[in-house]
């Protein structure tokens, strides 16, 4: 009998954490330089077969990790950056096949009504 909440050969697990929130400084733009602005990720991972988790379970305090460290880098510039340096990490650690990291950013200038700017990216581990 499995355990429970262990992840079996041909399920497809992937562990997301949603509406990561940071207040942090982002942007090309001269105020969006000084001035920190609220950032939004979700990080979704799907664990390598090989993941030397306990009963199947992925840790996802790494995914939070990994875009923690990278906001923290700021000023940051690009959204695009973010999403590829919150992916490299988390692919770096070795225990995920697959991520997928958006990145919104809800207070960007148009010169209408926006909800939100969003960068979205998914990448697999080299082969």
């Amino acid at each position: 009998m499995p355990t429970p909440g262990a992840a079996r050969a041909a399920d497809h697990l992937a562990v997301t954490l949603a509406g990561l929130r940071f207040h942090v400084r982002v942007g090309i733009l001269p105020h969006e330089r000084e001035l920190p602005q609220p950032l939004e990720l979700d990080v979704t991972a799907w664990p390598a077969a090989a993941t030397p988790a306990p009963n199947g379970v992925y840790d996802y305090r790494a995914l939070y990790a990994a875009a923690q460290a990278v906001v923290a880098g700021e000023p940051l510039s690009y959204l695009e950056d973010v999403a590829a340096g919150v992916a490299d990490r988390v692919l770096a650690a070795g225990t995920a096949a697959r991520v997928r990291v958006a990145v919104r950013k809800p207070h960007v200038a148009m010169p209408g009504p926006v909800a939100y700017a969003e960068v979205v990216l998914e990448r697999g581990a080299a082969a």
